[in-house]
């Protein structure tokens, strides 16, 4: 499976409790801290193959998770549908403290 940057974030956000141990923090390392290969061999004391192995079977796992509950998907959908609503609602509300508390409530769920 192959992802971007910001989905393999996400993924590891819903599911990375999912992972080993190992698993989990050589994504956190990378994926988040942008951590080369050889600087996680180096701090784990491991092969850069190694190492690479584990991510590879890590995102694996990520992506049949996510296959199987579809967490990410449908939560990037609920995301897009409230700035969508938000945005209709921009420009239908008139400009006063309520309805900027109810756009601040729906930005907060975003």
């Amino acid at each position: 499976m192959e992802t971007n940057p910001l989905d393999r974030s996400l993924l590891l956000d819903f599911y990375g409790e999912l992972l080993t141990e190992k698993q989990r923090l050589a994504c956190e390392l990378h994926w988040n801290e942008d951590l080369s290969l050889s600087e996680i061999a180096e701090q784990e004391g491991l092969s850069r193959q190694g190492v690479w192995d584990i991510l590879h079977r890590a995102e694996a796992a990520l992506g049949e998770y996510e296959a199987k509950t579809g967490l990410v998907g449908r939560h990037l959908e609920r995301r897009e549908e409230i700035a969508a609503i938000r945005a209709e609602l921009t420009g239908l509300l008139p400009d006063n403290e309520k309805s900027r508390d109810i756009l601040a409530r729906l930005e907060e769920l975003l």
